[in-house]
């Protein structure tokens, strides 16, 4: 919380760190993927064109969370 007592609002930039990384051995053929990529793939797979949104999502989730081996 801020100091008067709001939130800060999603829209304000946040500082730049590092995505958090969760291992995956085993079930990872590259050397490490992000969260949106995943999600991505899985969905064209089932047939679902992405649109621009989908592209802004998919690189923000990879800023969150990647997969590595």
């Amino acid at each position: 919380m801020q100091k008067n007592g709001m939130t800060p609002k999603a829209t304000e930039p946040q500082p730049d760190r590092e995505p958090r990384r969760v291992r995956l051995p085993g079930f990872l053929i590259e050397e490490e993927i992000g969260l949106g990529d995943v999600i991505k793939r899985a969905t064209y797979a089932m047939g679902i064109q992405p649109c621009g949104g989908c592209q802004k999502r998919a690189a923000a989730l990879n800023r969150w969370m990647t997969f590595t081996r």
